[in-house]
């Protein structure tokens, strides 16, 4: 079994937002709290949220008094961002491969919830990394929420059966190579075949990922595993990296 290469340009879209309606607002709070903590921006710095989704975290960014973009590859998430209050104007559609934005026009990044990692080659992983670093200011302090590569093999469920409306959904998980893959199969509705769609995300073991991104000049000073600022270690579910541009 595979992926298609760019499988986010469909999964991205009106049945994710079904199967997934309401994400964690108050993780959202808690993950921004995080960044604005360990790195004190002042209020007025120019933030890009980069794979912004559906905007929780941008309104958050904004409501914190900082000058946040959000950008997305997804027009239907960005059609969600737009109806949440104070976020008109501040979305942009985008590939994060290639940013639309001058050298250095940000103070400060955010990427959370596991945007990393979705391409087909390293080398596009490593050009989304050239980017975050070109659009950074010198010093500019950045957030990158990712996965524990280690802790996501241990505990992959292969698969698992919900809905969407009443509509059964089976979701299929496995490692390939150095990448996990899942399987989204939603019965078909009116009539209509199944639709299928595919996550696929390379597993960077923490180290890997810290050298990559210190290699483009990206320094990763803290890691924590969780959104509340706990320590990182093998049983953490995530891996949060903060730090600053070299």
């Amino acid at each position: 079994m595979s992926a298609p290469a760019e499988w986010f340009r469909d999964w991205f879209g009106e049945a994710y937002l079904e199967l997934y309606p309401h994400r964690d607002e108050e993780e959202a709070a808690r993950a921004v709290a995080l960044y604005g903590e360990r790195t004190g921006l002042p209020a007025g710095s120019r933030v890009l949220d980069l794979a912004c989704g559906a905007g929780r975290h941008l309104q958050r960014l904004r409501a914190a008094g900082l000058r946040a973009t959000g950008i997305d590859l997804s027009a239907p998430l960005l059609r969600a961002a737009r109806t949440r209050p104070g976020l008109t104007g501040t979305l942009v559609r985008a590939d994060m491969r290639a940013l639309p934005f001058a050298d250095a026009s940000f103070d400060g990044l955010v990427n959370f919830f596991t945007s990393f990692g979705y391409f087909l080659t390293p080398e596009e992983d490593v050009a989304v990394l050239g980017e975050i670093r070109r659009v950074l200011r010198a010093d500019a302090p950045f957030l990158m929420d990712y996965l524990n590569a280690a802790w996501v093999i241990d505990r992959l469920d292969p698969e698992s059966v919900g809905e969407i409306n009443g509509t059964p959904v089976r979701q299929t998980r496995w490692v390939e190579g150095d990448q996990v893959f899942k399987r989204i199969e939603i019965a078909g509705r009116g009539g209509q075949p199944p639709e299928v769609y595919h996550e696929r995300v390379r597993l960077y073991p923490p180290e890997t990922l810290w050298q990559l991104l210190r290699e483009n000049g990206l320094d990763p000073i803290h890691t924590f595993g969780s959104y509340d600022g706990a320590p990182f270690g093998p049983e953490s579910p995530r891996l949060l990296m903060i730090g600053r541009t070299l």
